[in-house]
C-alpha cells in the first residue's frame, strides 16, 4: 500500500464530472485533457464530488468528504479513490449534495478553511442533512474552540 492517497478526477462536460470541492493535494498528475490524478498526504482532508449523467439527465450525483490515511489505518474503499479514505461525509442525490455545497459555503465565507473545519462537524453534517435536520452552522467561534479542544487532546 503506498502511503498517499490518491484520488482519479474526470471532466468529460455533461456527462462525466469528477472533481475536488476543497482539498490540498500535494502532487497531480495531469493524463490527458480530460483526466488527472490528485495525491494526498496522510491525514489530509478533501471533499470529491462525483457526477454522471445520460441522455435523460443525472444518474449519479455523490459528495464524500474523506481524511487520507496512513498505512496500517482503517478505512473505507470508494471508487475512484486509492485505497480509500476515512470518511467523514457520504451523501448521495442532488438535493443532499446541493445543501451540503451550500455549507460548505457557509465555512468559506465565514473565514473558515474547510481542510481545517473540525472532522466531527462534517460527520454531524452528513447526519443532520440525512434526517433532514438543520445542521448546526459551523462559525469562527466553533472553530477556534476545536483549536483548542485539538490543542489540549493527548
Amino acid at each position: 500500500m503506498t502511503a498517499r492517497t490518491q484520488v482519479d478526477l474526470v471532466w468529460i462536460e455533461g456527462r462525466i464530472e469528477h472533481w475536488l470541492r476543497f482539498g490540498r493535494p500535494v502532487d497531480e498528475v495531469v493524463i490527458d485533457r480530460r483526466r488527472r490524478t490528485a495525491t494526498f498526504d496522510p491525514g489530509a482532508i478533501f471533499a470529491f464530488v462525483r457526477w454522471t449523467a445520460n441522455d435523460y439527465g443525472t444518474v449519479i450525483s455523490r459528495l464524500d468528504i474523506l481524511r487520507a490515511v496512513a498505512p496500517g489505518e482503517p478505512f473505507q474503499t470508494l471508487a475512484h479513490v486509492r485505497p480509500g479514505g476515512e470518511s467523514l461525509l457520504r451523501l448521495a442525490g442532488w438535493p443532499l449534495v446541493e445543501r451540503a455545497l451550500g455549507h460548505i459555503g457557509q465555512i468559506e465565507a465565514a473565514g473558515v478553511t474547510p481542510t481545517a473545519v473540525d472532522p466531527d462537524h462534517w460527520r454531524h453534517l452528513n447526519n443532520r442533512l440525512l434526517t433532514r435536520e438543520p445542521p448546526r452552522p459551523y462559525d469562527r467561534a466553533r472553530h477556534r474552540a476545536w483549536l483548542h479542544r485539538r490543542r489540549l487532546a493527548p
